[in-house]
């Protein structure tokens, strides 16, 4: 990974204020709500306008792997979610040169659906060797639509259960894949670190789950957790690490199998490297263990 010359990072801003937009981007507040309360943050001429968008994504300079890489053969994929809404489509890609079938890892994007990072991801793991998808949590919507607020405010009007269920369709899918050799692992930031988690309780045949920053089931879910997950968490992230506690006592209890990691210093998002909030070293960090995690339960 990389941190583009001259990127404003999270030491650029006050902490409240990206506690702020943490709030906003997880719907807690509106756009109005942060634009009103962001003003006493708006100095040196930047308004808050201004703030909003600097924090907010810029994907074609965090961009590593172009979509026409010759190493990869990528394509758009329909999947059936009959318990879900029906249908839904994803970013399918593998190696180009691939021989043979390929141990699967299902990559489940933010709140905001299947945007340009999220599709980057999805390269950087097929490079590695894996079949790699990433269902796209809009389809019904019409999919992700190039705007960050318009995909969040979809985002809201999804049936949460349906959504769910779309996702298990889509791991179900990925793991039946004629490429695919039948291990499975799941990768997910935020709303989709919260769907790993989910999916190890679901998905007894899961080989590996790797959420990032994300929310944490029902303790008494951990019982039925069959996967080892990794676990990454932002250090300044109250909303979600306060309810890890609870979650690693039910997981040791169940005996299931995990090793969690915190990044000091690190915000909610810090493997987002379209954003401020990235952390090139703690992304860097992650992300290696992450590959390193993938490759000992996947590649075996």
């Amino acid at each position: 990974m990389h941190q583009p010359d001259s990127r404003l990072s999270a030491a650029d801003f006050d902490q409240e204020l990206l506690i702020l937009f943490d709030a906003y981007v997880h719907g807690d507040i509106d756009r109005r709500g942060f634009l009103e309360r962001a003003r006493r943050f708006a100095v040196g001429g930047l308004s808050a306008a201004g703030l909003l968008a600097a924090l907010s994504p810029d994907f074609a300079r965090a961009q590593q792997i172009a979509p026409n890489d010759p190493g990869l053969r990528s394509e758009t994929v329909n999947i059936d979610s009959p318990e879900g809404h029906g249908r839904l489509s994803g970013y399918l890609c593998r190696p180009a040169k691939a021989s043979g079938p390929l141990p699967a890892v299902l990559v489940v994007h933010e709140n905001r659906g299947l945007n340009p990072y999220i599709e980057d991801v999805t390269r950087r793991l097929a490079l590695q060797g894996y079949l790699a998808l990433a269902p796209d949590a809009l389809t019904p919507l019409g999919g992700y639509p190039g705007d960050e607020d318009k995909a969040r405010a979809l985002f809201a009007q999804l049936d949460q259960h349906k959504t769910r269920q779309d996702m298990l369709a889509a791991a179900h899918a990925l793991q039946r894949h004629p490429d695919s050799n039948g291990r499975l692992g799941v990768v997910g930031f935020c709303w989709g670190g919260g769907i790993a988690h989910w999916l190890a309780a679901q998905l007894p045949q899961l080989s590996a789950a790797v959420p990032f920053y994300g929310n944490h089931p029902a303790a008494e879910d951990a019982a039925r957790v069959r996967a080892p997950l990794q676990i990454h968490f932002a250090d300044v992230d109250e909303r979600i690490n306060a309810a890890w506690p609870a979650y690693e006592a039910a997981l040791k209890a169940a005996g299931a199998r995990f090793e969690a990691y915190r990044y000091p210093g690190t915000q909610h998002g810090f493997h987002n490297d379209t954003t401020p909030r990235y952390d090139d070293a703690a992304a860097k960090l992650a992300w290696s263990r992450t590959l390193d995690f993938l490759a000992r339960q996947l590649k075996r």
